[in-house]
């Protein structure tokens, strides 16, 4: 089986490994995204900008907007703190921002949990049939739907 190793960040732990993927690309560490990223974080299973901005506007005791969100997932998305999983229209933390690979999640359609795994073979295997169809993927995202362990 195709993979890597790397090191997964909790708590306190993945908030500094954030903030310093983020400044090392030159974005600012602002109080609204640690703020987002916190609440992106806090959440067990995928969450909406919606979500978010309710848990943002919770946590500050003012509103945040859902726009505002959104301009900070994308910039999470495109700086590797954050995975989109397209069909769910929602965000999870990427748990290891260090480290850049191809998105595969397994997404219950029972309960909602989703599990984000690595297999450098199969997503090597997507690049390799992109490639052979006069195709360059950037960065695929693969998601299979189904039933997790707990629900099946």
């Amino acid at each position: 089986m195709g993979g890597h190793d790397h090191h997964a960040h909790r708590g306190d732990s993945l908030r500094d490994a954030a903030r310093e993927q983020l400044t090392e690309r030159g974005e600012q560490w602002t109080a609204m995204r640690e703020a987002v990223f916190a609440a992106l974080a806090g959440f067990e299973r995928p969450a909406s900008a919606y979500d978010i901005a309710e848990a943002v506007s919770a946590a500050q005791g003012r509103r945040v907007a859902a726009n505002s969100v959104y301009r900070i997932l994308d910039l999470f998305v495109a700086s590797n703190l954050a995975m989109r999983v397209e069909s769910a229209n929602a965000y999870v933390a990427n748990e290891h921002p260090g480290c850049l690979h191809d998105c595969i999640f397994l997404i219950c359609d029972n309960c909602g949990q989703t599990r984000h795994i690595d297999d450098d073979a199969l997503s090597g295997g997507v690049r390799d049939a992109a490639t052979r169809a006069g195709f360059e993927a950037s960065r695929p995202v693969i998601e299979v739907r189904g039933k997790c362990g707990d629900c099946a």
